[in-house]
């Protein structure tokens, strides 16, 4: 435990023993039950969607106990509701956070990708230890700053990209490190999202309010975002799509199956970008133009230099809109594209001896050699998980709050913001690609006829260290974004 956490059980008991109150020890109450001071007091921002599972399996069955959530839509969260009906509900996190701070130890944040950041450092800053989904920020800028504010606030920290957790990634591992693919030159990666609409127009209509949402209740939904009114293209689901509230295809799933390769690998900050973008055409000769707007579909290259891992440079190619890669010379022509049996979604490592397949969060990785062999996972090791939710994701971060920061549970998470903020970085550094991909402006030729000049098309050179592209300016304002007064994250 760290010297913090012993130091606050110290005094908690010190000042209920002066009460005339004693901690129980855990071994005094018998064989499955838990003493009160061995449970983690969890709160919520956000306690519908996929929030309502990371809440769920952050209480482990009662092991913690639920004091709190926020939600700005209650009707969006009854599950929760019912679930914990003893924990206090705010449809403010930040009078969640006033009013109930005292008794908060960890708190799981479950919001629109726009809101991550800002909701993780008011966390942070009061030492709550914070779970946040995937991907960990809006931008490359707020990833780093929150990276940094773990260290420095020296809280535990995880994000919500459950498959780092799947044993199956260290079987991938193993077989990479035993050098069975030989060094990786290329992987592709792939998924059927958007499964939302996206590379559609603003809408322009004004519809009213849910009954279960104010007109305030929208401004702190909105956040950090520029003001829009409402409408059901934002909120609750289809928000991904605008590049003012979500991160597209790319963050929605990059986080589950970039992190595979990252990890094998032992990636770090890429050094290249380039993107191209599928096109809408609702008036002949003229393609859509949405900068507001997500793309339909995407094709991204990422170039990473050596690592200590991979001992020659790699280039990382996404596809997502449906865009799927070809059956490589290693997989049977017979065989899916991928594990999960539809090519829905997948991971290709190309290596110098092989191909290595992985499914969705790192799920039945295969070898294909170029010797002809092919290996799967062992059935026992598939077996491993049974009974587990998420691979106990959650609940590894909650045993690492109550260990401490530094603590071997600590050190021993698979998507602590040091790793997880640089993946972060790596899967938004393909959304900088697609923005400046739609950059665009008038130009006149000699005859004096006008144009669109989309003068971002090109690829882009990344100093990682320094957070900025060094060959076309117009990129860098993608690394961070303009925030609404008042909703800025800093450290």
């Amino acid at each position: 435990m760290s010297r913090k956490s012993s130091r606050r059980r110290f005094l908690q008991q010190g000042s209920m023993a002066a009460a005339g109150f004693f901690i129980v020890p855990r071994h005094t109450l018998g064989r499955g039950h838990i003493a009160p001071s061995d449970k983690l007091n969890i709160a919520a921002i956000g306690a519908g969607g996929k929030g309502t599972s990371d809440l769920f399996n952050a209480s482990n069955k009662g092991a913690n106990n639920v004091v709190a959530f926020s939600d700005v839509d209650w009707n969006q969260c009854k599950t929760s509701i019912e679930r914990f009906p003893n924990a206090k509900r705010y449809k403010d996190f930040r009078k969640m956070l006033e009013e109930s701070g005292k008794d908060i130890d960890a708190v799981t944040i479950s919001t629109p990708d726009h809101l991550h950041a800002f909701a993780a450092m008011a966390c942070m800053q009061l030492g709550k230890h914070v779970y946040v989904q995937k991907p960990l920020t809006h931008n490359i800028a707020e990833a780093r700053m929150l990276t940094e504010a773990a260290r420095k606030y020296k809280v535990v920290t995880q994000m919500g990209n459950q498959g780092a957790s799947n044993p199956a990634q260290k079987v991938a591992m193993d077989w990479f490190d035993k050098g069975l693919i030989g060094t990786v030159h290329k992987v592709e990666i792939w998924t059927n999202r958007p499964v939302w609409p996206q590379g559609i127009p603003v809408p322009s209509d004004k519809p009213s309010l849910p009954s279960s949402i104010t007109a305030a209740e929208w401004d702190t939904w909105l956040g950090p975002a520029s003001y829009v009114d409402y409408h059901p293209l934002y909120h609750p689901f289809k928000w991904r799509g605008w590049w003012n509230f979500g991160t597209g295809a790319l963050g929605d799933i990059g986080c589950h199956t970039i992190d595979s390769p990252f990890r094998i690998l032992g990636l770090g900050y890429p050094t290249e970008v380039e993107a191209s973008v599928g096109q809408v055409f609702i008036k002949d000769w003229n393609p859509e133009h949405i900068p507001d707007g997500c793309p339909p579909s995407s094709l991204v290259e990422i170039r990473f230099p050596a690592t200590e891992k991979n001992k020659v440079p790699m280039k990382m190619v996404w596809m997502d809109g449906g865009l799927r890669p070809f059956h490589p010379d290693q997989l049977p022509s017979d065989e899916p594209l991928s594990p999960d049996g539809n090519g829905a979604n997948g991971v290709y490592l190309h290596g110098s001896k092989g191909l290595m397949v992985i499914g969705m969060y790192g799920n039945d990785p295969k070898l294909y050699l170029n010797s002809g062999e092919k290996m799967e996972m062992p059935a026992s090791r598939r077996d491993i998980t049974k009974g587990m939710a998420e691979w106990n994701h959650q609940v590894y971060w909650t045993e690492a709050c109550k260990a401490g920061f530094g603590s071997q549970e600590h050190e021993g998470l698979t998507s602590s913001f040091d790793y997880s903020g640089p993946l972060t970085e790596t899967v938004l550094m393909g959304n900088l690609a697609i923005r400046s991909y739609m950059l665009r402006k008038e130009v006149k030729n000699a005859a004096g006829q006008t144009r669109m000049d989309y003068y971002g098309r090109k690829k882009l050179l990344w100093d990682g260290k320094s957070m900025r592209i060094t060959n076309f300016e117009d990129a860098n304002p993608f690394v961070t974004r303009e925030y609404r007064e008042g909703w800025k994250p800093s450290m």
